[in-house]
Protein backbone atom coordinates (compact mmCIF):
# COMPACT_ATOMS: atom_id res chain seq x y z
CA UNK A 1 0.00 0.00 0.00
CA UNK A 2 3.06 2.94 0.66
CA UNK A 3 4.62 1.65 -2.51
CA UNK A 4 1.05 2.50 -4.54
CA UNK A 5 0.96 5.67 -2.34
CA UNK A 6 4.42 6.85 -3.40
CA UNK A 7 3.74 5.94 -6.80
CA UNK A 8 0.18 7.92 -7.06
CA UNK A 9 1.97 11.06 -5.52
CA UNK A 10 5.09 10.50 -8.20
CA UNK A 11 2.66 10.04 -11.03
CA UNK A 12 0.48 13.27 -10.09
CA UNK A 13 3.82 15.21 -9.78
CA UNK A 14 4.62 13.73 -13.60
CA UNK A 15 1.31 14.76 -14.84
CA UNK A 16 0.48 18.34 -13.00
CA UNK A 17 0.85 21.55 -15.06
CA UNK A 18 3.86 23.70 -14.41
CA UNK A 19 3.18 26.99 -11.93
CA UNK A 20 3.67 30.21 -13.39
CA UNK A 21 5.47 31.55 -10.61
CA UNK A 22 8.63 32.30 -12.61
CA UNK A 23 6.66 34.39 -15.04
CA UNK A 24 5.06 36.47 -11.67
CA UNK A 25 8.68 36.80 -10.46
CA UNK A 26 9.98 38.18 -13.50
CA UNK A 27 7.13 40.84 -13.52
CA UNK A 28 8.34 41.86 -9.97
CA UNK A 29 11.48 42.47 -11.87
CA UNK A 30 9.88 44.33 -14.55
CA UNK A 31 8.13 46.88 -11.68
CA UNK A 32 11.19 46.88 -9.52
CA UNK A 33 13.54 48.32 -12.53
CA UNK A 34 10.59 50.55 -13.93
CA UNK A 35 10.85 52.27 -10.41
CA UNK A 36 14.09 52.63 -10.25
CA UNK A 37 14.28 54.67 -13.73
CA UNK A 38 11.44 56.42 -12.21
CA UNK A 39 13.87 57.35 -9.98
CA UNK A 40 16.97 58.09 -12.04
CA UNK A 41 15.20 60.40 -14.76
CA UNK A 42 13.80 63.05 -12.88
CA UNK A 43 16.68 65.04 -12.66
CA UNK A 44 16.38 65.07 -16.64
CA UNK A 45 13.28 66.84 -16.36
CA UNK A 46 14.31 69.29 -13.35
CA UNK A 47 17.22 70.61 -15.17
CA UNK A 48 15.39 71.82 -18.24
CA UNK A 49 13.15 73.87 -15.26
CA UNK A 50 14.31 77.38 -15.16
CA UNK A 51 12.69 77.86 -11.68
CA UNK A 52 15.31 74.83 -10.43
CA UNK A 53 17.94 75.97 -12.28
CA UNK A 54 17.40 79.56 -10.51
CA UNK A 55 16.66 78.32 -7.43
CA UNK A 56 20.43 75.68 -7.01
CA UNK A 57 21.83 79.30 -8.97
CA UNK A 58 22.86 76.94 -12.09
CA UNK A 59 21.64 78.94 -14.68
CA UNK A 60 24.16 79.45 -17.07
CA UNK A 61 26.40 76.44 -15.54
CA UNK A 62 25.23 73.37 -17.93
CA UNK A 63 28.67 71.64 -16.21
CA UNK A 64 27.10 71.73 -12.84
CA UNK A 65 23.53 70.17 -14.17
CA UNK A 66 25.43 67.27 -16.25
CA UNK A 67 26.65 66.95 -12.46
CA UNK A 68 23.59 65.80 -11.70
CA UNK A 69 23.69 62.85 -13.43
CA UNK A 70 27.08 62.25 -13.61
CA UNK A 71 27.25 61.44 -9.32
CA UNK A 72 24.92 58.84 -9.71
CA UNK A 73 26.50 57.20 -12.55
CA UNK A 74 29.94 57.48 -10.58
CA UNK A 75 28.70 55.84 -7.52
CA UNK A 76 25.98 53.73 -9.20
CA UNK A 77 29.25 51.97 -11.39
CA UNK A 78 31.68 51.69 -8.67
CA UNK A 79 28.80 49.75 -7.21
CA UNK A 80 27.92 47.56 -9.22
CA UNK A 81 32.12 46.55 -9.48
CA UNK A 82 32.00 45.89 -6.02
CA UNK A 83 28.52 45.02 -4.65
CA UNK A 84 27.86 42.41 -6.80
CA UNK A 85 30.13 40.17 -4.98
CA UNK A 86 28.07 41.25 -1.94
CA UNK A 87 24.87 40.03 -3.43
CA UNK A 88 26.29 36.50 -4.43
CA UNK A 89 26.89 36.08 -1.10
CA UNK A 90 23.85 37.68 0.07
CA UNK A 91 21.18 36.36 -2.35
CA UNK A 92 19.12 38.76 -4.37
CA UNK A 93 16.13 39.09 -2.45
CA UNK A 94 17.71 41.03 0.88
CA UNK A 95 19.96 42.79 -1.71
CA UNK A 96 17.41 44.27 -3.84
CA UNK A 97 14.67 44.62 -0.75
CA UNK A 98 17.71 46.56 1.37
CA UNK A 99 18.43 48.73 -2.28
CA UNK A 100 14.69 49.48 -2.54
CA UNK A 101 14.76 51.21 1.37
CA UNK A 102 17.61 52.80 0.60
CA UNK A 103 16.38 54.46 -2.83
CA UNK A 104 13.33 55.80 -1.03
CA UNK A 105 15.67 57.53 1.63
CA UNK A 106 17.83 59.12 -0.64
CA UNK A 107 14.55 60.66 -2.59
CA UNK A 108 13.77 62.02 0.51
CA UNK A 109 16.96 63.75 1.09
CA UNK A 110 16.90 65.17 -2.64
CA UNK A 111 12.86 66.92 -2.02
CA UNK A 112 14.39 68.63 1.02
CA UNK A 113 17.45 69.64 -0.59
CA UNK A 114 18.43 73.63 0.03
CA UNK A 115 21.60 73.80 -1.91
CA UNK A 116 23.53 71.85 -4.66
CA UNK A 117 25.42 69.70 -2.44
CA UNK A 118 23.05 67.99 -0.54
CA UNK A 119 21.28 67.27 -3.93
CA UNK A 120 24.52 65.95 -5.07
CA UNK A 121 24.76 63.97 -2.03
CA UNK A 122 21.18 62.41 -2.45
CA UNK A 123 22.22 61.37 -6.34
CA UNK A 124 25.50 59.76 -4.93
CA UNK A 125 23.37 58.26 -2.29
CA UNK A 126 21.07 56.75 -5.13
CA UNK A 127 23.84 55.65 -6.85
CA UNK A 128 25.30 53.25 -4.86
CA UNK A 129 22.02 51.69 -3.53
CA UNK A 130 20.75 50.97 -7.12
CA UNK A 131 23.96 49.77 -7.79
CA UNK A 132 22.41 46.30 -6.82
CA UNK A 133 19.73 45.78 -9.56
CA UNK A 134 21.62 44.99 -12.90
CA UNK A 135 23.64 41.81 -11.10
CA UNK A 136 21.13 41.10 -9.21
CA UNK A 137 18.47 41.08 -11.95
CA UNK A 138 20.58 38.91 -13.70
CA UNK A 139 21.01 36.07 -10.67
CA UNK A 140 17.10 35.98 -10.68
CA UNK A 141 17.09 35.25 -14.47
CA UNK A 142 19.76 32.38 -13.89
CA UNK A 143 17.90 30.96 -10.91
CA UNK A 144 14.54 31.26 -11.85
CA UNK A 145 14.34 30.81 -15.95
CA UNK A 146 15.49 27.85 -18.30
CA UNK A 147 18.32 29.06 -20.64
CA UNK A 148 15.65 28.90 -23.90
CA UNK A 149 14.03 31.19 -22.11
CA UNK A 150 16.68 33.85 -20.98
CA UNK A 151 16.30 36.46 -23.96
CA UNK A 152 12.65 36.86 -23.11
CA UNK A 153 13.35 36.83 -19.48
CA UNK A 154 16.08 39.60 -20.08
CA UNK A 155 13.84 41.65 -22.14
CA UNK A 156 11.19 41.25 -19.43
CA UNK A 157 12.92 43.17 -16.79
CA UNK A 158 14.77 45.75 -18.89
CA UNK A 159 11.41 46.75 -20.16
CA UNK A 160 11.33 48.41 -16.95
CA UNK A 161 14.41 50.60 -18.21
CA UNK A 162 12.57 51.82 -20.96
CA UNK A 163 9.00 52.01 -19.57
CA UNK A 164 10.10 53.76 -17.03
CA UNK A 165 11.43 57.14 -18.58
CA UNK A 166 8.65 56.49 -20.98
CA UNK A 167 5.98 57.56 -17.79
CA UNK A 168 8.20 59.10 -16.09
CA UNK A 169 9.47 62.38 -18.45
CA UNK A 170 5.73 63.35 -19.54
CA UNK A 171 4.85 62.67 -15.80
CA UNK A 172 7.58 64.43 -14.32
CA UNK A 173 7.08 66.87 -16.70
CA UNK A 174 3.30 67.66 -15.67
CA UNK A 175 4.71 67.37 -11.96
CA UNK A 176 7.50 70.14 -11.96
CA UNK A 177 5.08 72.33 -14.20
CA UNK A 178 1.95 72.12 -11.77
CA UNK A 179 3.73 71.57 -8.47
CA UNK A 180 7.60 72.49 -8.61
CA UNK A 181 10.57 70.16 -8.90
CA UNK A 182 10.10 68.88 -5.50
CA UNK A 183 7.03 67.09 -6.28
CA UNK A 184 9.19 64.81 -8.24
CA UNK A 185 11.45 63.90 -5.51
CA UNK A 186 8.49 62.91 -3.37
CA UNK A 187 6.34 60.65 -6.10
CA UNK A 188 9.73 58.67 -6.58
CA UNK A 189 9.98 58.47 -2.32
CA UNK A 190 6.44 56.86 -2.32
CA UNK A 191 6.04 54.84 -5.14
CA UNK A 192 9.67 53.29 -4.02
CA UNK A 193 8.34 52.18 -0.35
CA UNK A 194 5.38 51.20 -2.28
CA UNK A 195 6.86 48.00 -3.97
CA UNK A 196 8.70 46.62 -1.22
CA UNK A 197 5.87 43.72 -0.46
CA UNK A 198 6.43 42.60 -4.02
CA UNK A 199 10.21 42.37 -3.48
CA UNK A 200 10.12 40.60 -0.49
CA UNK A 201 7.53 37.72 -2.09
CA UNK A 202 9.84 36.61 -4.61
CA UNK A 203 12.12 34.08 -3.24
CA UNK A 204 16.17 33.84 -4.29
CA UNK A 205 15.77 30.36 -6.24
CA UNK A 206 12.40 28.57 -7.05
CA UNK A 207 12.53 25.52 -4.90
CA UNK A 208 12.61 28.17 -2.04
CA UNK A 209 9.22 29.38 -3.02
CA UNK A 210 6.17 27.72 -1.50
CA UNK A 211 3.74 28.07 -4.63
CA UNK A 212 6.22 26.28 -6.94
CA UNK A 213 5.42 22.76 -7.99
CA UNK A 214 7.61 20.35 -8.96
CA UNK A 215 6.60 19.97 -12.62
CA UNK A 216 7.53 23.97 -12.76
CA UNK A 217 10.94 22.92 -10.61
CA UNK A 218 11.63 20.36 -13.51
CA UNK A 219 10.88 22.67 -16.62
CA UNK A 220 13.16 25.20 -14.88
CA UNK A 221 15.96 22.53 -14.69
CA UNK A 222 15.48 21.74 -18.01
CA UNK A 223 18.48 22.62 -20.85
CA UNK A 224 21.74 22.35 -20.46
CA UNK A 225 22.34 25.12 -18.00
CA UNK A 226 23.53 24.25 -14.24
CA UNK A 227 21.51 23.53 -11.68
CA UNK A 228 21.74 27.06 -9.52
CA UNK A 229 23.98 27.48 -7.45
CA UNK A 230 23.01 26.55 -3.22
CA UNK A 231 26.18 27.84 -1.33
CA UNK A 232 27.09 30.70 -0.68
CA UNK A 233 30.05 31.48 -2.37
CA UNK A 234 33.06 33.14 -0.42
CA UNK A 235 34.54 36.60 -1.39
CA UNK A 236 37.90 34.67 -2.31
CA UNK A 237 36.33 32.36 -4.72
CA UNK A 238 34.32 35.19 -6.05
CA UNK A 239 37.46 37.31 -7.08
CA UNK A 240 39.38 34.32 -8.58
CA UNK A 241 36.54 33.76 -10.90
CA UNK A 242 36.30 37.59 -11.91
CA UNK A 243 39.56 37.31 -12.97
CA UNK A 244 38.57 33.91 -14.76
CA UNK A 245 35.99 36.33 -16.16
CA UNK A 246 38.14 38.89 -17.27
CA UNK A 247 40.93 36.42 -19.01
CA UNK A 248 37.84 35.71 -21.68
CA UNK A 249 38.25 37.50 -24.66
CA UNK A 250 34.39 36.88 -25.60
CA UNK A 251 33.58 38.63 -21.99
CA UNK A 252 35.81 41.73 -22.82
CA UNK A 253 34.30 41.83 -26.04
CA UNK A 254 30.80 41.75 -24.78
CA UNK A 255 31.68 44.51 -21.97
CA UNK A 256 33.88 46.92 -24.76
CA UNK A 257 30.47 46.55 -27.01
CA UNK A 258 28.27 47.15 -23.74
CA UNK A 259 30.40 50.53 -23.41
CA UNK A 260 29.83 51.68 -26.25
CA UNK A 261 25.81 51.66 -26.07
CA UNK A 262 26.03 52.99 -22.44
CA UNK A 263 27.32 55.83 -23.60
CA UNK A 264 24.90 56.71 -25.90
CA UNK A 265 21.95 55.57 -23.65
CA UNK A 266 23.04 57.78 -20.53
CA UNK A 267 24.01 60.77 -23.27
CA UNK A 268 20.30 60.74 -24.66
CA UNK A 269 19.22 60.23 -20.98
CA UNK A 270 20.94 63.08 -19.09
CA UNK A 271 20.61 65.62 -21.90
CA UNK A 272 17.55 65.27 -24.59
CA UNK A 273 14.88 66.69 -22.88
CA UNK A 274 17.44 69.89 -22.81
CA UNK A 275 18.12 69.43 -26.62
CA UNK A 276 15.17 68.83 -27.92
CA UNK A 277 13.72 72.21 -25.79
CA UNK A 278 16.99 74.76 -25.97
CA UNK A 279 18.40 73.55 -29.69
CA UNK A 280 15.52 72.41 -31.53
CA UNK A 281 13.07 74.61 -30.17
CA UNK A 282 10.33 72.54 -29.08
CA UNK A 283 7.69 73.61 -26.06
CA UNK A 284 8.18 72.67 -22.11
CA UNK A 285 4.69 70.49 -23.13
CA UNK A 286 6.02 68.98 -26.40
CA UNK A 287 9.49 67.99 -24.40
CA UNK A 288 8.04 66.06 -22.47
CA UNK A 289 6.18 63.93 -24.88
CA UNK A 290 8.63 63.87 -27.65
CA UNK A 291 11.71 62.91 -24.99
CA UNK A 292 9.01 59.88 -23.82
CA UNK A 293 9.27 58.43 -27.34
CA UNK A 294 12.84 56.79 -27.60
CA UNK A 295 11.78 55.13 -24.57
CA UNK A 296 8.87 53.49 -25.97
CA UNK A 297 10.41 52.57 -29.09
CA UNK A 298 13.64 51.31 -27.18
CA UNK A 299 11.36 48.85 -25.05
CA UNK A 300 9.49 47.76 -28.31
CA UNK A 301 13.64 47.02 -29.31
CA UNK A 302 14.26 44.81 -26.09
CA UNK A 303 10.75 43.04 -26.67
CA UNK A 304 11.08 41.84 -30.08
CA UNK A 305 15.30 40.89 -29.57
CA UNK A 306 14.26 38.98 -26.54
CA UNK A 307 11.36 36.97 -28.25
CA UNK A 308 13.17 36.61 -32.17
CA UNK A 309 16.74 35.72 -30.12
CA UNK A 310 15.04 32.58 -28.33
CA UNK A 311 13.75 31.12 -31.23
CA UNK A 312 16.26 31.64 -33.94
CA UNK A 313 19.63 29.82 -31.51
CA UNK A 314 21.63 30.59 -28.99
CA UNK A 315 23.98 32.94 -30.25
CA UNK A 316 23.05 36.03 -29.64
CA UNK A 317 26.10 38.87 -30.77
CA UNK A 318 24.45 39.08 -34.42
CA UNK A 319 21.27 41.00 -32.23
CA UNK A 320 24.07 43.37 -30.59
CA UNK A 321 26.08 44.07 -33.83
CA UNK A 322 23.04 45.18 -35.44
CA UNK A 323 21.88 47.27 -32.94
CA UNK A 324 24.98 49.07 -32.38
CA UNK A 325 25.05 49.93 -36.42
CA UNK A 326 21.75 50.96 -35.52
CA UNK A 327 21.83 52.80 -32.79
CA UNK A 328 25.33 55.07 -33.95
CA UNK A 329 23.26 55.65 -37.51
CA UNK A 330 20.88 57.16 -36.12
CA UNK A 331 22.59 59.43 -33.41
CA UNK A 332 24.55 61.00 -36.08
CA UNK A 333 21.50 61.40 -38.69
CA UNK A 334 19.79 63.48 -35.61
CA UNK A 335 22.74 65.41 -35.04
CA UNK A 336 22.62 66.56 -38.36
CA UNK A 337 19.31 66.75 -40.30
CA UNK A 338 17.88 70.39 -40.47
CA UNK A 339 14.12 69.42 -39.66
CA UNK A 340 13.62 69.63 -35.71
CA UNK A 341 10.97 66.98 -36.05
CA UNK A 342 13.08 64.47 -37.85
CA UNK A 343 15.76 65.50 -35.42
CA UNK A 344 13.52 64.06 -32.49
CA UNK A 345 12.66 61.09 -34.45
CA UNK A 346 15.80 60.20 -35.43
CA UNK A 347 17.01 60.05 -31.66
CA UNK A 348 13.75 57.80 -31.01
CA UNK A 349 15.07 55.49 -33.38
CA UNK A 350 18.35 55.18 -31.92
CA UNK A 351 16.63 54.30 -28.89
CA UNK A 352 14.85 51.54 -30.26
CA UNK A 353 18.36 49.89 -31.70
CA UNK A 354 19.74 50.47 -28.11
CA UNK A 355 17.14 48.45 -27.06
CA UNK A 356 18.22 45.86 -29.24
CA UNK A 357 21.57 46.08 -27.31
CA UNK A 358 20.23 46.11 -23.73
CA UNK A 359 18.65 42.51 -24.38
CA UNK A 360 21.21 40.92 -26.06
CA UNK A 361 24.23 41.70 -23.72
CA UNK A 362 22.91 40.22 -20.76
CA UNK A 363 21.86 37.22 -22.09
CA UNK A 364 25.47 36.76 -23.58
CA UNK A 365 26.58 37.78 -20.13
CA UNK A 366 24.41 34.47 -18.81
CA UNK A 367 25.71 32.19 -21.39
CA UNK A 368 29.15 33.06 -20.58
CA UNK A 369 29.34 32.94 -16.49
CA UNK A 370 29.41 30.55 -14.36
CA UNK A 371 25.97 30.12 -12.02
CA UNK A 372 27.75 30.98 -9.12
CA UNK A 373 29.36 34.18 -10.71
CA UNK A 374 26.44 35.76 -12.00
CA UNK A 375 26.39 38.65 -9.87
CA UNK A 376 30.50 39.49 -9.99
CA UNK A 377 30.02 39.05 -13.93
CA UNK A 378 26.82 40.95 -14.34
CA UNK A 379 28.70 43.57 -11.89
CA UNK A 380 31.61 43.97 -13.58
CA UNK A 381 30.40 43.74 -16.93
CA UNK A 382 27.74 46.62 -16.26
CA UNK A 383 29.78 48.92 -13.63
CA UNK A 384 32.37 49.34 -15.91
CA UNK A 385 30.09 50.91 -18.64
CA UNK A 386 28.66 52.99 -16.05
CA UNK A 387 31.64 54.05 -15.25
CA UNK A 388 32.65 55.70 -18.60
CA UNK A 389 28.72 56.67 -18.75
CA UNK A 390 29.37 59.09 -15.69
CA UNK A 391 31.27 60.94 -17.62
CA UNK A 392 29.23 61.73 -20.70
CA UNK A 393 27.33 63.90 -18.65
CA UNK A 394 29.24 66.37 -17.79
CA UNK A 395 31.44 66.20 -21.01
CA UNK A 396 27.98 67.27 -22.97
CA UNK A 397 27.77 69.91 -20.45
CA UNK A 398 30.98 70.99 -21.27
CA UNK A 399 30.49 71.24 -24.69
CA UNK A 400 27.89 73.37 -24.42
CA UNK A 401 29.04 75.38 -22.13
CA UNK A 402 32.23 76.19 -24.13
CA UNK A 403 30.88 75.86 -27.86
CA UNK A 404 27.33 76.63 -27.29
CA UNK A 405 26.04 73.93 -28.93
CA UNK A 406 25.40 70.14 -28.45
CA UNK A 407 27.12 68.75 -31.95
CA UNK A 408 30.56 68.23 -29.90
CA UNK A 409 28.81 65.86 -27.22
CA UNK A 410 26.63 64.47 -30.00
CA UNK A 411 29.89 62.90 -31.96
CA UNK A 412 31.23 61.86 -29.03
CA UNK A 413 28.54 59.59 -28.52
CA UNK A 414 28.86 58.36 -31.72
CA UNK A 415 32.41 57.47 -31.81
CA UNK A 416 31.88 55.54 -28.89
CA UNK A 417 29.48 53.63 -30.88
CA UNK A 418 31.38 53.25 -33.62
CA UNK A 419 34.64 51.32 -31.44
CA UNK A 420 30.87 49.54 -29.83
CA UNK A 421 30.42 48.16 -33.44
CA UNK A 422 33.78 47.66 -34.26
CA UNK A 423 33.69 45.11 -31.24
CA UNK A 424 30.18 43.45 -31.97
CA UNK A 425 31.16 42.32 -35.21
CA UNK A 426 34.07 40.84 -34.21
CA UNK A 427 32.16 39.01 -31.14
CA UNK A 428 29.84 38.03 -34.11
CA UNK A 429 32.47 36.53 -35.94
CA UNK A 430 33.43 34.48 -32.79
CA UNK A 431 30.26 32.85 -33.44
CA UNK A 432 29.05 33.89 -29.79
Amino acid sequence: MADTGVSRVQLASETAKPTKVRIAVMAVLFITMLVAFLDRVNVSIIIADPAFKSEMHIVSNPTAQGFLMSFFLFTYALGQMFFGPIGDWLGPRKTVFISVVSWGVSQILGAVARTLHVLYLSRLLLGTVEALHYPMMSKYVRNWMPPREWGKANAAWTLGVWIGPCISLPLFTWLVAGWGWRASFWFCAFIGFAILPLVWWTTDRPEQHRRVNQAELNYIGSGSAPAPDKKRTSAKQVWAGAKVLLSNPNYILNMFTWWGSTIMFWGLVAWLPAYLKSARGFSWMAMGWLSSLPFLLGAVGAILCGTISDKTGPRRAPYFALGMIGSTTFIYLGANVHSNLAAALCMAMAMFFIGLNLASTFTIVQKIAPPDLIGTAAGLHNGSSQFLGAFVPVIVGYVIATTGSYMGGLMFMVAAGAVGTCCAITLTLRKI
